[in-house]
């Protein structure tokens, strides 16, 4: 059996893998290891989110359930992003903050994920704790003893949208799309940018519990696109189910990712005197066109493991103060503890407003490498070490102008062959070389 907690809390299909009755032992496992076992002298506190799937309620319920049955007073604020049940917890003094979401996963899916009371995601070693108690018989608290449930979501809601606003600037005269994937951005984002005095578009804010991430969001960017061409909107923006990543479009409906939206807001914060040791924290996945841009701009890059989790370590061990991914989870300490769409998308449109130039002009600097990626399946991905000989050869072939990368998949038999370059047809052909010389020499068969 494999370890319950993957990069991004405990996720899988709901009512099936993630059960009613299994959010209620978590949380009384996680009320055990994070709260009763710190010798608290108060009472202790929990928050809880949800996004807007069907499933949320039942779990949040649930998982309340089993804070309570631990001794834990619990509040729900419904459906909020995930980065406003984190915000919230830190801010609020709770000594524990659950988000219920599968982030960006289709709606038949639903997961927990749980933040300490600074703020952050758990350690591997906490999560490791619930894991071994989960199910575990211990004698319950009775009387007085027993936690409390209430409805929080009004002040909670109010606290958060205003501490996104304060991040960002004037946006009068700027039209701007929004798609907010029927997901836990649906209220929030429309508001803060209206606050903002933005014109706003909006799209998929209709959440009915069925239409979460459906073919809408950061994960199907295609109809912001057509509608901020068909809108005349100066930019748009898709964030996803719980609306802790975003995806930028430009006023020509050209796709901005989580690459190009760091470099753009790296390069800034440098001129501000905002960005800490002018570093940049990157994946092993970002294009090699950002680290290229970095390095013209002056900003230095660190890399990471694929993951937001891993990102941030590298970030807190260090002391800087943006990081993220390819895929939109862009995390800037200065404001927030963990990635935030909305919050993305406010900086971005601040920059664009205080610049006076368009999204496409800020991000023009940033040129994406082609980029080919195939996975090689059927093959011992503990033995990748055996092509690299092939892997330095065509390397040396590709130049500065190029890069090769070969990933193990965490949970399936497979290696990632990723390989950039130059033009298109190069990446093609290196990148279907290398698959075939892993296929050749690790295959299993």
């Amino acid at each position: 059996m494999g370890r319950l907690f993957g990069t991004d809390g405990v996720r899988g299909l709901a009512n099936k893998e993630i059960t009613p009755h299994f959010a209620l032992q978590l949380g009384e496992a996680a009320a055990r290891v994070l709260v009763t076992q710190k010798n608290l002298t108060h009472r202790p506190r929990a928050i809880i989110g949800r996004d807007t799937r069907q499933s949320s309620g039942m779990l949040s319920h649930a998982l309340a359930a089993g804070l309570a049955c631990a001794g834990v007073d619990v509040e729900h604020v419904r459906e909020i992003p995930t980065p406003g049940v984190a915000y919230l917890t830190a801010e609020q003094d709770y000594d524990l903050g659950v988000m219920i979401s599968a982030s960006h996963n289709p709606m038949q899916d639903n997961g927990i994920k749980f933040i300490n009371a600074d703020g952050f995601k758990l350690d591997d070693a906490i999560e490791d704790e619930i894991e071994k108690i989960l199910g575990e018989e211990w004698e319950r608290p009775i009387g007085e003893s027993v936690g409390s449930m209430s409805e929080n979501s009004l002040v909670s809601d109010r606290l958060y949208m205003d501490h996104l606003i304060s991040t960002g600037t004037s946006l009068k005269g700027l039209r701007i799309a929004l798609d907010c994937a029927n997901g836990a951005a649906s209220d929030v984002a429309p508001r803060v940018f209206q606050k903002l005095g933005a014109d706003v578009v909006v799209i998929n804010a209709a959440p009915d519990g069925k239409n979460i991430n459906d073919s809408c969001g950061s994960t199907h960017p295609e109809q912001l696109q057509a509608l901020t061409v068909a809108t005349r909107a100066d930019f748009g923006f898709a964030f996803d189910g719980d609306a802790d990543r975003c995806l930028a479009v430009d006023h020509a409906g050209n796709l901005v990712d989580g690459d190009q939206i760091m470099g753009m807001l790296a390069v800034a914060m440098k001129q501000e005197g905002r960005l800490k040791r002018n570093t940049l924290v990157v994946t092993v996945m970002s294009n090699l066109g950002l680290l290229l841009a970095m390095r013209e701009h002056g900003v230095k890059t660190v890399s990471t493991k694929v993951g937001d989790r891993y990102v941030l370590e590298e970030m807190l061990a260090k002391d800087y103060n943006l990081g993220g991914e390819q895929s939109g989870h862009v995390i800037n300490l200065d404001h927030a503890t963990t990635g935030d769409g909305t919050l993305t998308a406010v900086q971005v449109a601040s920059q664009v407003a205080k610049s006076g130039k368009s999204l496409a002009d800020l991000v023009s600097f940033i040129q994406r490498l082609p980029q080919t990626l195939i996975n090689v399946k059927g093959v011992d991905k503990s033995k990748v070490d055996l092509v690299a000989d092939e892997v330095a050869k065509v390397e040396l072939e590709l130049g500065e102008t190029g890069r090769v990368l070969l990933r193990a998949s965490g949970t399936e038999p497979l290696i990632r062959v990723m390989v950039e370059a130059a033009t298109q047809a190069e990446a093609d052909r290196a990148a279907q070389y290398l698959a075939d010389v892993v296929k050749t020499r690790l295959s299993i068969d």
